[in-house]
């Protein structure tokens, strides 16, 4: 470490903002960055989110379409092939959420719903949120247990 190559932390600095209206010498003098003339030239002007200047904003000419369902609730789906993998290769018989999450196959704060794509042949005691009904029956044909939380 040398005196010529210190430096702050990182994260330490910031850029400093423009100083508008400080002279010709700072770079911004004059119309400070805000053009000639116009309302939006003046002192005090602020605009509403959207504003377009009179004309009609963007948010009102395009109609609403579709539909949210405010109940939906989502799932992140982890295939019974999947679980296969998981069991084989760290050779546990009991797979819960927080097992899949180590595994980094969901993240720790969303449901699981374990879904019937792919082959297996581990008989499982396998705990989810939800199961798809070809998941479940693929689970209890090889007499594993499917828990919903």
């Amino acid at each position: 470490m040398e005196l010529s190559n210190l430096k702050p932390a990182c994260g330490s600095t910031q850029k400093q903002g423009k100083r508008l209206g400080r002279g010709q010498g700072s770079g911004r003098g004059g119309t400070s960055t805000r053009g000639h003339k116009g309302q939006a030239s003046v002192s005090g002007f602020s605009h509403k989110l959207g504003f377009e200047g009179g004309q009609m904003p963007i948010q009102r000419r395009l109609p609403k379409f579709g539909f949210k369902n405010v109940n939906r609730v989502e799932y992140k789906g982890v295939n019974i092939q999947t679980l296969e993998d998981l069991a084989i290769k760290t050779g546990i018989s009991s797979i819960d959420v927080q097992t899949l999450v180590d595994a980094g196959l969901t993240p720790k704060n969303k449901l699981v719903k374990i879904l019937g794509n792919g082959k297996l042949t581990a008989k499982l005691e396998v705990k989810a949120n939800a199961f798809s009904k070809s998941a479940k029956e693929a689970i209890e044909a090889l007499q594993g247990t499917a828990i919903i939380l």
